[in-house]
């Protein structure tokens, strides 16, 4: 291995880091000492509403700006912690009016206006659950996704609800409430106007006793079979987001925030929502899609000092003609910090050339709920590692035995599983509605987190790649079943077999082998018509941008397309055991 590793100094840092000393820290802490950064409910129990927005706004940090909200179209506005307090209650009490009880799921369907952020207080004030949805999403994944919730409610715009929910209702008859964000009054006695509803509800609101192991948030994620599962997660997962918030992303007061994720995905819940206001910290939200000038130009008028972004938009970024530190003034910025996929090493260099900041990588799942295993800012860097597990995060390879258990691998830089020892307190609490599948997730006294991996001898981590088909595309989860799925409903589609295809761009594309039925011929013309078919039924961000025609899938014997075997010959790999190929 090569020791091109990144050192730190003292002088490197704007400001003392928050762990200085990782080993002191890692072999002290306990998770029961994060509780005394907590106030707790005065009704009783610990709520995620409550520590990140109301206290601040009954204390110390009550006019301080909790969000900036930066619109696509220039427009800006700014909230405080008493604003989001306020607003956040009146979305609670229509909740409340709407019969939408503790436990009951509310979907969120947006672009990031300040409505959602408000929204998702709200929801987790009234003890309601968040159940996020990313807004490119298409009708087909929406539609898995609030029947296997059992969606009770959802927010979203008129525009989405036009063209990607009203089609559906007849298939969703428990979905209660429709609340639009920018509709006048309401449609009828389901289709609410949220503004109109706002305008008459109390911005006061007393939050009930939350016992910490209430459900708080459901996030799907998408599996290589089935359809996506939803991953429970509680209130108490804060003890979690509040200790990656110190170390990780090191907060200190006067931080000022930004987390460029989409809040339909568990990064923008965790970390763009929950972890920074957990800090007292102010958030700033951008609307826009990645465009480099606006990125560059928010970091520098906004003053943003710590930065939480996507190895996609790094690798854009470095693709482009632009001398950051000559063109813009980011002498604010002292952390940066990506997740989504790993980072190459080129990468990292690139931030220490371009910004004369490193650009620290860290891993986790939707399943972890919060970061495991990061490069901490006062830590040496080894640029391509994952890092080292967190204070209270005890990760290891392990080896899947053939009677169904497992064995640690100690031997360095020898590849197994990434797995960690349960009981961190934002770990998933179940699959909804698939006790089974929760429980294969947890062998010999390990959570096997599906990734393949290895440690080298001083603890830092490498990660090697999915033991599973999922494709991580700009940072986003595509399971090949759900394209697979849809991709079949188009009358010409006999069968089709789905891959991640490696792009240098955004780690990965979507890549549809597919055969046709009798009396359709493999033309230009239908390959286009299948992508367009793609885009629409599951948005742009899920659906193949390739598509290659083939006369036959390969199939093991019992029926399964070999998703690793066209996976290799895509890529020229060795085709491994094929011994359960179809003749």
């Amino acid at each position: 291995m090569q020791k091109n590793w990144i050192e730190k100094k003292a002088d490197d840092f704007l400001i003392h880091p928050n762990l200085a000393d990782y080993d002191q820290v890692y072999e002290t802490f306990k998770w029961e000492d994060v509780a005394s950064n907590f106030q707790g409910l005065p009704s009783g129990g610990l709520n995620i509403a409550h520590e990140a927005i109301d206290r601040h706004a009954n204390g110390s940090l009550a006019d301080k700006t909790a969000l900036i909200w930066l619109g696509e179209s220039g427009e800006r506005k700014n909230y405080t912690f008493t604003e989001m307090k306020k607003e956040s209650a009146k979305f609670a009490n229509v909740l409340t009016s709407l019969g939408i009880l503790k436990g009951d799921r509310v979907f969120t369907l947006s672009t990031r206006l300040p409505e959602l952020y408000i929204a998702a207080i709200g929801i987790l004030k009234n003890r309601s659950v968040l159940c996020p949805l990313f807004s490119q999403f298409g009708p087909d994944p929406i539609l898995q996704r609030l029947v296997r919730g059992n969606a009770k409610a959802l927010l979203t715009t008129k525009n989405l609800f036009d063209k990607k929910v009203r089609p559906l209702l007849d298939q969703l008859p428990e979905l209660h409430t429709v609340l639009l964000i920018d509709a006048p009054e309401d449609e009828s006695d389901q289709i609410r106007s949220l503004k109109q509803m706002m305008e008459t509800a109390s911005d006061t609101y007393e939050i009930l006793p939350t016992d910490p192991e209430d459900m708080s948030i459901l996030h799907f994620t998408s599996g290589t079979t089935g359809m996506p599962k939803g991953v429970v997660h509680v209130h108490k997962a804060i003890y979690t987001h509040w200790m990656s918030g110190q170390y990780v992303l090191d907060f200190h007061p006067n931080d000022i925030y930004w987390c460029t994720a989409d809040p339909g995905w568990v990064t923008g819940t965790s970390y763009g929502i929950i972890t920074p206001w957990l800090h007292g910290v102010t958030n700033v939200v951008d609307e826009g899609e990645f465009d480099a000038v606006h990125w560059y130009s928010t970091l520098q008028n906004e003053k943003i000092s710590v930065w939480y972004t996507a190895p996609t938009a790094i690798r854009r970024l470095m693709r482009l003609d632009i001398e950051p530190l000559k063109e813009y003034n980011l002498s604010a910025l002292r952390l940066i910090q990506s997740v989504g996929e790993p980072l190459n090493p080129e990468a990292v260099v690139w931030g220490v050339e371009k910004l004369q900041l490193p650009i620290h990588d860290n891993w986790w799942q939707t399943e972890t709920g919060g970061i495991m295993i990061s490069n901490l800012l006062s830590q040496q860097i080894r640029p391509g590692s994952m890092g080292r597990p967190l204070p209270g995060i005890e990760a290891g390879i392990i080896q899947r035995n053939d009677d169904e258990t497992v064995t640690e691998i100690t031997e360095p830089l020898k590849e197994g599983e990434l797995a960690l020892k349960p009981g961190w307190p934002s770990m998933f609490r179940n699959y909804l509605h698939d006790d089974a599948r929760y429980a294969k997730c947890f062998v010999g006294g390990w959570y096997l987190s599906g990734d393949l991996a290895y440690k080298d001898k001083d603890g830092y981590f490498w990660f090697v790649g999915r033991s599973d088909d999922i494709i991580k595309t700009s940072g986003h989860m595509v399971g090949p079943f759900e394209v697979e799925s849809t991709l079949m409903e188009h009358p010409s589609v006999a069968e089709a077999g789905v891959i991640g295809k490696p792009d240098e761009m955004i780690g990965q594309i979507v890549k549809a082998f597919v055969s046709l039925k009798a009396g359709f011929e493999p033309t230009e013309e239908l390959r286009r018509e299948l992508i367009g078919f793609g885009r629409k039924r599951l948005g742009s961000a899920v659906a193949p941008k390739e598509i290659e025609f083939t006369q036959n899938l390969p199939k093991t014997r019992s029926g399964k397309i070999m998703r690793r075997l066209l996976k290799a010959r895509e890529m020229g790999l060795p085709e491994g055991d094929i011994s359960t190929l179809e003749d």
